[in-house]
């Protein structure tokens, strides 16, 4: 139990530590894509906004003005392909057209010269209507072209596309793609991202040493507080057994002299159970240890099954109840043997006590995708549903009315479900409407 705790104390730590440390990490990355973009878009603005290169935003197809021509665009209204050449001229090279001015859209001088970009038009039908490529070197025509291709298939107006931030902008009947070279700031971004994961794996790992080597003092007062609890049950239980085993004597001597009648049997059935909850609560307590299973062995399951319910057979018949067994045989487990025939007995004696009389009880064992699978249903009769979430719990009774009448202390099921736990499996109840209940152990 005490390790199970520092393994959650661990869990919990780490998970809080994990989500605050990638809370960190995403927003520094977050934080650090907006300042970047933002600072890229303001010099793609700022050259789709200088004035030296305004005409070649206003692109209106042909029959309109643009920068191949005083008429049109195209091979037959220039000088050529459309493509400033090595003259500097604007696309299309027209000796009336001014010459193309040096880059100077920035504030900052060196800045200026360290922009490089390129720009694509294109016509209301995806056609290339020019291409500037005058200020980027590592980058062809075809290639440009290509850019712009992939820049009309999204949707977005901005976006980046293998190191270069493209911005869409133009008419009805024409767009006009800008491709600023921005691989330095990708770059950068891609190492900070990188940096930041690096970082966050490392103090995880260092974390979690930590609180591994902390855990231990951490939880020791909660250690300390289980073992001394767990102490006083095992004193107390030795403690009451001696009176109990006086009372129970004397009333013997005291019925041989003066006979059975109503207070005796009364005082008899409250030192037996007296004596179950001392039982109950001293193997509780020894199912609360560090290893309650020190020495695990394979056993038959089925042939432990077996030797359970006969016990119980009799039980059942006394009170007017049957038991319908459904065991498979050859079913072996790795274990505690006795562990498991107590559970299983806390099971069976369970649906006796609280099924409703003349009914049947159904008992099955079964092996079912390499587990061991047990079912324990009975009828019951509640006024409303239990809670079969605590019907595990310690002292929980759904019902203390018929609780009292079948002398019932609230350990039983929660001695079962430990056994259970200790042995890596998992128990469940079923009592949907009141009146039937299922237990369903997978070992």
């Amino acid at each position: 139990m005490i390790k199970k705790l520092r393994w959650r104390f661990i869990t919990a730590a780490m998970l809080a530590f994990f989500f605050v440390i990638a809370l960190i990490a995403g927003l520094v990355n977050v934080f650090y894509y907006y300042v970047v973009t933002n600072d890229v878009d303001r010099t793609i603005d700022s050259i789709i906004n200088y004035d030296a290169y305004r005409p070649q935003f206003e692109v209106h197809g042909p029959g309109g003005r643009g920068v191949g021509g005083r008429d049109g665009i195209g091979p037959d209204n220039g000088g050529g392909p459309d493509k400033g050449g090595p003259d500097g001229r604007f696309p299309g090279g027209d000796d009336d057209m001014s010459e193309l001015a040096p880059f100077r859209a920035l504030p900052n001088e060196e800045a200026n010269y360290m922009t490089r970009f390129f720009i694509v038009a294109v016509d209301d039908e995806n056609n290339v209507l020019f291409t500037s490529m005058d200020f980027v070197a590592s980058v062809d025509e075809s290639e440009a072209v290509t850019f712009a291709n992939k820049a009309l298939d999204s949707k977005s107006d901005r976006g980046y596309i293998s190191g270069y931030r493209y911005a869409k902008t133009g008419t009805d009947d024409s767009t006009v793609i800008v491709f600023l070279n921005c691989e330095r700031e990708v770059n950068s971004m891609n190492a900070i991202l990188f940096m930041t994961l690096v970082i966050s794996g490392a103090a995880l790992i260092l974390v979690f040493i930590l609180v591994c080597l902390l855990s231990r003092r951490a939880i020791q007062p909660i250690a300390q507080n289980i073992e001394n609890q767990k102490r006083f049950i095992t004193d107390a239980s030795h403690e009451l057994k001696t009176p109990l085993t006086s009372i129970s004597t004397s009333l013997d001597v005291i019925e041989i002299d003066h006979g059975e009648d109503e207070w005796t049997s009364n005082i008899r059935s409250q030192v037996g159970r007296m004596s179950g909850l001392v039982s109950e609560l001293v193997a509780l307590s020894r199912l609360d240890e560090v290893k309650p299973v020190p020495d695990k062995e394979q056993f038959d399951l089925s042939s432990a099954a077996w030797e359970t319910l006969e016990v119980h057979m009799s039980q059942a018949k006394a009170v007017g109840k049957e038991i319908t067994p459904d065991i498979q045989d050859g079913i072996s487990l790795e274990g505690d043997k006795a562990s498991i025939q107590q559970m299983l007995s806390v099971l069976i004696d369970n649906a006796i006590k609280y099924s409703n009389s003349g009914d049947n009880i159904r008992f099955s064992v079964r092996k079912s995708k390499g587990k061991a699978r047990i079912e324990v249903f009975n009828t019951c009769n509640y006024e409303k549903a239990p809670d079969v979430d605590r019907l595990f719990d310690r002292f929980y009774r759904p019902d203390e009315s018929r609780s009292a009448s079948t002398g019932g202390n609230g350990i039983g099921l929660a001695i079962a479900k430990t056994v259970v736990e200790v042995h890596g499996g998992k128990i469940s109840a079923k009592c949907p409407d009141g009146k039937s209940m299922t237990i369903t152990v997978e070992l």
